[in-house]
């Protein structure tokens, strides 16, 4: 079974701000900082690009989890695509899209996965939930790591 959830997140900024601001590992680690996580491998700071990977280590559900994931697509600053090459899941494919409308940018992460085992349970029950509230938490660090920019240039 394959489940997919769509998150949309809004920000007063240009799509370039948002768009290189969510490729940076660096950022990502402060939005993850609850779960531990740590870049352990590949890209472990600054910005990920095209062809790179990073491999994450963190713990979820009480497990400690690690994941490779590779950037397989870019096109700055409308879209790129991150899928995992190596972890816990069967597959895992995200999609982020960074669209202008006035003053805002509005970013669209779709993510597609597949557990690797027990989807038709696991995957609506546990997973789908839990990385949505992931993906919201780390979107609300990128829109707020914008807005302190914003307000004190110098930070």
């Amino acid at each position: 079974m394959t489940a997919s959830f769509t998150e949309v997140t809004r920000a007063v900024c240009t799509p370039e701000e948002l768009f290189d601001l969510s490729l940076s590992i660096d950022t990502h680690l402060e939005s993850m900082a609850h779960s531990g996580e740590r870049a352990v491998g590949g890209v472990t700071g600054g910005a990920i690009g095209l062809g790179e990977s990073v491999t994450w280590r963190a713990r979820h559900f009480g497990v400690v989890w690690k994941m490779t994931s590779r950037i397989t697509d870019l096109d700055r600053p409308h879209r790129f695509v991150d899928e995992q090459v190596r972890g816990p899941f069967r597959s895992f494919h995200h999609e982020h899209r960074f669209e202008r409308t006035g003053d805002v940018t509005v970013m669209t992460d779709t993510v597609t996965l597949r557990s690797p085992l027990l989807g038709w349970i696991v995957e609506p029950l546990l997973l789908r939930p839990y990385l949505q509230r992931l993906i919201r938490t780390r979107n609300t660090v990128l829109v707020d790591t914008l807005a302190r920019r914003r307000s004190d240039p110098a930070a």
